[in-house]
């Protein structure tokens, strides 16, 4: 949510910003509205200070034994019309802000200026792609050969893009999401929580994903729940109209969910295998910090998730996304794309994002330091996808007589230095 003062200030201003990001802003629209409201405002409160000094006047009249009557007539007139207006431009106050709520956030100045992802800027990369002597092959074809996934099964059970994971490969699954965990707590001062996975409304519209995203939601028939479709949701709700000490911030967070998404805009991208599935699992990290210190703390979030990249050797990548390709509620976005060789290209596999005071302001989270209080800026991103991260290293990790070698830093975890073809489950 944008600054209900600013924004009203300065249309002309954020209509040319939201336009690098390919969003229409009906400047003289919402000025005529807000040009109405105040005009409404102005009259109600000019004929409430008539109202006033009549009734001073009638008082006195009465005392002299005057006839009042069609004054006090006039008077009750004058009210009903003040009631009105006050009416008029309350819900003029309300389509206002209904309209604000759909109107993504202003990108920070150090954001490129783009229309897709091919004007997304590279940071830098780290790790070279394996040269591999034997033609490497994609996890949809390498796991279900392995015995690691199961689609059909899954598909009978639920239907499309969903998997089973099979033995070790849903073992794999779950110790990716302990090692996550794991260095995120005990190296990078996170604390952990385990968030409830179904949400109501307001949680939503506080990080944004509601009123505009819904389609790209679960709900829950008869109920107002939805699936989550991320941590950042929950986590971010913890302290919804709340006001939190600037001498505490920033507050660091971890949790593991699974994540539900219907994949509405996805428009048959990534169909084979389980990039982009409708259900997945996932480690958020998420941060609550002053204003002063979100943009360093979303640098430093961002290595935090590289970190788990770097730990288990796999090749990525960390671009800047353009004023055109962030989501709705980002001021900045580091998408982290890590390499796949069976696909023989770099996907997303943790986004990374300053929000500023956008989510804030709709969940209502403040910060106080000394009698000042303001909204506080939220930041988060995966630390990781963990089906992503599942999928690059069978990608990465796989060897010529079709087995997977484990990543050192995850046997420990798997107790288990490769994975070889397993069983069926019958």
């Amino acid at each position: 949510m944008h600054d209900l003062s600013y924004f009203r200030g300065h249309l002309d201003v954020i209509k040319d910003r939201l336009a690098t990001r390919g969003f229409e802003l009906n400047a003289d629209g919402l000025r005529a509205q807000d040009t109405e409201r105040r005009a409404a405002m102005t009259e109600a409160e000019q004929l409430q200070a008539q109202r006033n000094a009549a009734s001073g006047e009638i008082a006195k009249a009465k005392k002299a034994g005057e006839d009042t009557t069609e004054k006090q007539a006039q008077m009750r007139q004058t009210g009903e019309k003040i009631a009105d207006l006050q009416k008029r431009a309350a819900e003029l106050d309300e389509v206002f802000r209904a309209e604000l709520a759909g109107i993504p956030n202003l990108p920070h100045e150090s954001v490129p200026v783009g229309k897709s992802a091919e004007d997304n800027a590279e940071i830098h990369k780290w790790g070279e792609p394996r040269e591999f002597d034997f033609e490497p092959q994609p996890h949809w074809d390498l796991g279900v050969e392995l015995g690691l996934l199961d689609f059909e099964r899954a598909t009978k059970i639920t239907g499309a893009r969903f998997v089973v994971y099979c033995g070790i490969g849903a073992r794999l699954e779950r110790a990716l999401i302990n090692f996550m965990l794991d260095v995120h707590t005990r190296e990078h001062g996170y604390t952990e929580v385990l968030p409830p996975f179904m949400i109501n409304s307001a949680s939503l519209y506080g990080t944004g994903n509601l009123p505009k995203f819904a389609q790209d939601l679960f709900k829950i028939e008869n109920s107002d729940f939805w699936l989550a479709p991320t941590a950042e949701v929950p986590v971010t709700n913890l302290f919804r109209d709340e006001t939190l000490d600037a001498e505490a911030l920033p507050i660091n967070l971890t949790a593991y969910t699974p994540c539900f998404r219907s994949e509405a805009g996805s428009h048959g991208r990534d169909v084979r295998g389980i990039i982009r599935q409708h259900q997945f699992q996932k480690v958020e990290l998420v941060k609550f910090a002053r204003p002063d210190q979100s943009h360093a703390e979303h640098e430093k979030l961002t290595c935090d998730a590289e970190d788990i990249l770097r730990r288990l050797e796999l090749p990525f990548r960390r671009m800047l996304l353009c004023t055109g390709d962030m989501g709705f509620s980002s001021a900045k976005t580091y998408d982290l794309e890590v390499w796949l060789p069976g696909q023989n290209d770099y996907k997303e596999i943790s986004s990374c994002s300053n929000f500023e005071a956008f989510q804030a302001r709709r969940a209502g989270i403040r910060v106080r330091a000394g009698k000042k209080t303001e909204p506080a800026h939220t930041i988060n991103g995966s630390g990781l996808a963990v089906g992503r991260t599942w999928v690059a290293i069978v990608e990465n990790y796989q060897q010529k007589d079709g087995s997977v070698s484990v990543p050192k830093a995850l046997q420990p975890y798997l107790n288990a230095e490769v994975i070889t073809k397993q069983g069926k489950l019958a």
